[in-house]
């Protein structure tokens, strides 16, 4: 009865200093750098990494794509005057190989909202600012269904294009993502060779060595 009154004591005792408050350094921790990470700020100070021999520059790891930057694009705008990146351009594919029904549908959409403006709903060039000379343009934006150019023209300059302007025409880079020029492109790809939403989109171009090219 005294073993049995003495083993009761010790548990409640366990109990009672199991279930306080009073907060306790842990023991042992296996890899504390996953327990405990090393977090900055972006725009904090970080003299004393510097100070204590850690290099730390606030730039992203080299290759990396931001969230959401999707589809990167490794051609450089080209100097003023230049044309070696726009040349270069020609080589990049096409990320985006066809549409379905629902992509073909808000491809078009996007279309109409900053491209029909100039190239027209039919993609003939003869868009509200042209109508058939009309318009405030005196010259007839580019028709890209059935010129044989525009038709040729590959995937990659096309994109080049849109992200950074040519000629008359300004960047859309502000007004769409990378993803979403890809299939304004694949959908005026389909529209040239009559592709059906769905269906297997014309061959892009092969890619090409753009760091031997741009070392050249």
């Amino acid at each position: 009865m005294k073993k049995l009154s003495i083993i009761i004591a010790l548990a409640t005792s366990v109990a009672v200093v199991s279930c306080s408050d009073v907060k306790r350094e842990p023991g042992t921790i296996y890899m504390p750098d996953m327990a405990y990470s090393r977090a900055y700020e972006t725009y904090a100070d970080h003299s004393a990494l510097k100070e204590a021999g850690i290099n730390y520059n606030n730039m992203p790891v080299a290759g990396t794509i931001a969230r959401g930057e999707e589809f990167p694009f490794p051609i450089a705008k080209d100097a003023a005057g230049d044309t070696v990146n726009y040349n270069a351009s020609k080589g990049i594919k096409n990320p985006v190989a066809t549409l379905t029904q629902t992509q073909y549908d808000e491809a078009e959409r996007l279309y109409l909202i900053n491209c029909g403006i100039c190239h027209g709903t039919k993609l003939d060039g003869n868009g509200p600012l042209y109508k058939d000379g009309a318009g405030p343009y005196p010259a007839k934006p580019a028709a890209l269904v059935g010129d044989a150019k525009y038709e040729a023209m590959p995937d990659g300059q096309m994109f080049y294009s849109i992200a950074y302007g040519k000629n008359l025409m300004g960047s859309y880079a502000a007004q769409l993502s990378r993803k979403q020029r890809w299939e304004i492109i694949t959908y005026i790809k389909m529209k040239q060779k009559k592709i059906a939403p769905g269906s297997v989109a014309p061959a892009a171009a092969p890619v090409v060595d753009t760091a031997a090219v741009a070392a050249k």
